[in-house]
């Protein structure tokens, strides 16, 4: 698990297996306090209130983890 900020560009960090990821959450959320809750390469992204904002698999092969737009 790991806290963090959604910075002015909709993003959180994360660094898995020594290598820094970003993982797109959305512009409408900067500045909101999150959770990381990292299982395997499996990521939640959650508020502090334990609201669901993005689940994903972390791909390995981008640095950038963009938001799936259907």
């Amino acid at each position: 698990m790991r806290e963090d900020r959604v910075d002015k560009g909709g993003k959180v960090s994360l660094r898995f297996h020594s290598r820094l990821y970003k993982i797109g959450i959305g512009r409408v959320h900067n500045g909101r306090a999150v959770k990381l809750l990292i299982a395997d390469r499996n990521v939640r992204v959650i508020d502090l209130n334990g609201e669901l904002i993005r689940e994903l698999p972390l791909d390995p092969s981008r640095d950038y983890q963009p938001i799936e737009h259907c």
